[in-house]
């Protein structure tokens, strides 16, 4: 199967009205601890869940650089949307690391969206035409909009087994009790003596089968400059919405807080921030991208680059939400304020495993001429 369908750009008008949809919807998901299924439908209208997986599969197969564009625009909008998107689409590229006609069963369906998460515990026995499946799986982000849930074997095997479970074969956990993050629905997700054909059961190669560039960035990139993108889009609009309330808001017997010295410089080192991080990210992704490119290949040097920019791009991120958080004063508290989520959002995301400040250790270990550590490059 392949596709001619163009491929959404931040600027078309298509994507600016899905943004519109997803910002008009931020409560409610946030409350809900979901996206909407009329939101999803209108992503999954315009492909904005296929952009990682490949054209020989039906998938638009874009541009690394465009990809993450979209991905800190849709930030822009909403965090949670941002995540899951980048989440689903990211587990698009499994299709070039599962068997062909695994990946033609999943995305001949156009609504296809994968989700997963790591195993609690697993169980895969092997019976006639397959195995039988038992297990969990935590922090499944986006797993209540997902059709296909991918369950990874609980082993320390490079050989561990994957599985592909249609929804309906598996039942949520609701372990979703959080601050920050709410409408991920990052639920667990359990299966009990799933009998799973062989078909829809394999082992990941160390080497993509797809020819394109995009197979060539590590997931733990992916998933690294994907969350940077989220961080980043996430503190832009706790930003611009400080630069908004800044202009309006005069507390009791001073001036507009814009006409305060301490409030403009706020603003003012909050740029600053967010721009060198934001150029930084897109720095290094362009100069990963251009070499995949040209040479089809990722030297240590550039995934070293890229891991530092994306975990970079979190924190400071976190960083540039929390002085636009201090410009809106007693306001800030009040659960009706959307400063209020993208607080938490932007903490949330910290504390994921991209996020860590442990990759900074690995960046300067690698500066300094040592063996990095980790694996997350």
């Amino acid at each position: 199967m392949t596709t001619t369908e163009s491929s959404p750009t931040v600027e078309s008008a298509e994507f600016q009205a899905v943004l519109a949809r997803i910002a008009d919807a931020g409560d409610t998901i946030d409350k809900e601890r979901q996206i909407p299924q009329d939101v999803i439908d209108a992503m999954v209208d315009l492909g904005l869940f296929r952009l990682l997986v490949p054209r020989s599969v039906g998938g638009l197969e874009v541009d690394y650089l465009d990809y993450l564009a979209l991905v800190q625009a849709v930030a822009t909008a909403d965090g949670s949307t941002a995540w899951c998107f980048n989440q689903n689409n990211i587990l698009g590229t499994m299709a070039s690391l599962m068997p062909e006609s695994l990946a033609q069963e999943i995305w001949s369906d156009s609504r296809a969206i994968l989700c997963n998460g790591p195993p609690a515990h697993s169980e895969f026995k092997q019976v006639d035409g397959g195995y039988s499946v038992s297990g969990r799986w935590n922090f499944s982000s986006g797993s209540r909009h997902a059709t296909w849930a991918v369950g990874l074997e609980r082993v320390a095997d490079p050989n561990a087994l994957n599985c592909i479970i249609p929804k309906g074969e598996f039942t949520f956990i609701d372990t979703w009790q959080v601050n920050g993050l709410k409408g991920t629905g990052s639920f667990s997700f359990e299966a009990k003596d799933v009998f799973i054909p062989s078909t829809r059961v394999y082992v990941e190669p160390q080497a993509p089968h797809e020819d394109g560039p995009l197979y060539l960035i590590p997931r733990s990139l992916f998933f690294g400059s994907g969350f940077g993108m989220v961080a980043l889009g996430v503190a832009r609009s706790a930003l611009d919405a400080a630069i908004e309330i800044a202009t309006r808001k005069k507390p009791q017997e001073q001036t507009l807080l814009r006409d305060q010295p301490a409030i403009q410089r706020i603003i003012g080192q909050a740029e600053a921030t967010w721009g060198a991080a934001n150029a930084f990210l897109r720095e290094k992704a362009a100069k990963l991208w251009e070499k995949a490119l040209a040479d089809h290949e990722l030297p240590l040097e550039h995934r070293m680059e890229l891991r530092l920019a994306s975990s970079h791009a979190i924190r400071q991120g976190a960083q540039v939400t929390d002085m636009a958080y201090s410009v809106f004063g007693s306001s800030a508290i009040f659960e009706s304020i959307p400063i209020q989520r993208k607080f938490q959002d932007s903490h949330a995301i910290t504390q994921q495993i991209q996020g860590r400040l442990e990759h900074y250790d690995s960046a300067g270990q690698y500066y300094l001429g040592f063996e990095p550590s980790g694996r997350m490059f």
